[in-house]
């Protein structure tokens, strides 16, 4: 088991998706890293138990379809809480951006 999988870290192509899934050492790589994975894991920290009561009482006045979708979107993101995945892989991300 162990052969195959160190047969497969060692392919060109395995060696070829990796490099394109790296996020790019820019800017804009470093932004796109921190906003879409830790930012918004750190809102939901600090702010969770107050978005998800917006919701809630945006969904008491029986919005319209679109608006009560967008509601029920807001309570399924932020009623758990932090995503400790998402935060750990944004970290994992930013690290491997470096080196």
């Amino acid at each position: 088991m162990r052969d195959k999988l160190q047969k497969i870290a060692r392919h060109p192509a395995t060696k070829k998706i990796l490099t394109d899934m790296k996020p790019e050492k820019s800017f804009w790589g470093i932004l796109g890293v921190i906003f879409f994975f830790i930012a918004p894991e750190i809102v939901a920290y600090f702010y969770s138990i107050d978005i998800v009561q917006y919701a809630q009482n945006g969904l008491a006045m029986h919005p319209e379809t679109i608006e009560r979708y967008n509601y029920e979107i807001l309570i399924k993101l932020f009623e758990d809480g932090v995503s400790w995945f998402n935060l750990g892989f944004g970290v994992v991300l930013l690290v491997w951006l470096f080196f």
